[in-house]
């Protein structure tokens, strides 16, 4: 059984659902320039209204409460709070997410609140490069501090930066997303600093005695290896040393892979770390309360040699089937797993693979642990009457439960789930094409009108459960909402 008082939530980003992008004070942020920079979004698409949140705040909070929603997870816009990243607070900016959380509480839905969703104020990247610099780590912690003075006295959950292994390998790495380098050892570099910055945050809210707990929040896909032949397991392992655990050990453990550090020091790429930087991130990794894990799909790992396959680019037309081999040369390349069935962007779609990471991550972390994002993206169709039946995505998140329930009973300390996402919202890399929500949201005739799909319904009959399974599952719990939509 899920615990007492488990947190069935539903998840946003600010930069993907305010809009408002210069509406009462707020400063530009690198996703606001970078939007604005032709060519580099799907279809030129950006959030300057996107789901018009910051105006129907209201609205969405009551479309909330009324399907019985425990927790909401959103992102706070740091210039909305400082607008250049530093210096004067923008009071128009606390107000505002005051007046959600205060909406929430009303409603008796617990604010998860996420620091950073990838919005780095662009001023803080104009005067040093932003996460480039070891600047930011005290900039971000005071950001942190302001947020935690504000807000602490009615916040309790606390995720400090989102999915920093896919902002900065996107960002560092791919060129995708802004600033738009590729450059291995800037990865490297501004990961390093995401890190200080979280421990830093974590550090600061443990010393202001604070009510509530903290953490943060990576994008997490276990492996499989292609076959048990000795170089696809070895394709595996280098899979985790350079990936996974790297990512999490500096948070979680206070410490980095060594097979890692071996490996990008002999490409002379490896960032160096400090002494003091250890003790910080050890430090903070001993107080440290809980993992949030975005879970979306699994990896198939096989070898990779040193003439073999290297970056290719992302699936982002939704054309399924349209993705190529990928790799990293000499150590692993990602293959098609032939036993799941994938979605239209070319994810893998796999239950049970979370219930599998979640074990590993007990085994190897020991810490209770938040799914803070799981969810589909694919195409919605409206019909006739107006109903989104988006039984594809019931399914999808039936079938994740149930495998949350499964670790829940192997032994894992699991504090919440998640959907990504309330609303349908701003994909980065698929502009208003791929649709995550549980709310649909009209963009195409662009009057942004509220509707509830039947997911939003089946999440509802859900939560009144609280997450129990009756013998024919989730899937065929039947409920009608105002909509007259019927699973």
């Amino acid at each position: 059984m899920f615990k007492e008082n488990f947190l069935w939530g539903a998840a946003s980003a600010a930069y993907q659902v305010e809009g408002a992008f210069v509406a009462d004070g707020k400063g530009p942020s690198i996703w606001d320039r970078w939007a604005h920079i032709p060519g580099k979004t799907y279809g030129g698409t950006n959030g300057d209204v996107a789901a018009d949140h910051y105006n129907r705040m209201e609205e969405d909070v009551r479309l909330m409460a009324a399907m019985g929603l425990k927790a909401y997870r959103f992102s706070i816009a740091w210039t909305r709070i400082l607008p250049d990243g530093r210096g004067a607070v923008n009071q128009s900016g606390i107000d505002f997410y005051n007046r959600l959380i205060n909406c929430l509480l009303k409603e008796k839905i617990i604010p998860l609140v996420t620091l950073y969703h990838w919005d780095l104020p662009q001023c803080l990247e104009e005067t040093y490069g932003g996460w480039l610099s070891k600047d930011v780590v005290s900039d971000f912690t005071n950001y942190a501090e302001v947020c935690f003075k504000a807000f602490g006295d009615r916040v309790n959950h606390w995720i400090v930066i989102n999915e920093p292994n896919i902002f900065t390998h996107q960002g560092y790495s791919l060129g995708i997303h802004p600033p738009g380098m590729e450059n291995e050892a800037a990865f490297i570099k501004a990961y390093h600093h995401t890190a200080l910055a979280h421990a830093s945050s974590v550090l600061k809210f443990k010393a202001l005695g604070l009510e509530g707990v903290i953490g943060s929040s990576i994008a997490f896909s276990p492996g499989y290896a292609k076959s048990n032949e000795a170089e696809d397991r070895g394709a595996l392992e280098k899979y985790y040393e350079m990936g996974p655990w790297l990512f999490m050990d500096p948070y979680y453990k206070g410490t980095y892979p060594k097979e890692a550090e071996r490996y990008y020091t002999r490409l002379g790429q490896w960032q160096k770390v400090s002494p003091d930087d250890l003790k910080m991130l050890k430090a903070a990794a001993e107080v440290v309360d809980f993992i949030g894990v975005n879970y979306y799909q699994t990896a198939m790992l096989a070898y990779n040699p040193q003439d073999g396959v290297g970056q290719a680019e992302m699936n982002t037309s939704g054309k399924k089937g349209s993705q190529k081999e990928s790799g990293v040369p000499g150590l692993y390349k990602f293959v098609r797993n032939e036993q799941l069935d994938y979605t239209d962007w070319d994810w893998a779609i796999d239950p049970d693979g979370l219930r599998y990471g979640l074990a590993q991550l007990k085994k190897r972390y020991g810490l209770p642990v938040l799914i803070s994002e799981n969810g589909l993206g694919f195409f919605d169709e409206i019909n006739a009457e107006g109903e989104i039946l988006d039984v594809a995505r019931i399914k999808f998140l039936d079938a994740h439960v149930k495998a949350c329930l499964e670790a829940v009973n192997e032994g894992v300390d699991l504090i919440g789930f998640c959907v990504w996402s309330f609303t349908d919202l701003l994909s980065w890399l698929n502009g208003f094409r791929k649709r995550y929500g549980l709310v649909h949201i009209d963009f195409e005739k662009k009057t942004l009108k509220r509707t509830p799909k039947a997911s939003y319904y089946w999440y509802k009959a859900l939560i009144e459960s609280e997450g129990t399974l009756d013998a024919d599952g989730f899937i065929n719990a039947q409920t009608k909402g105002d909509t007259g939509c019927i699973i």
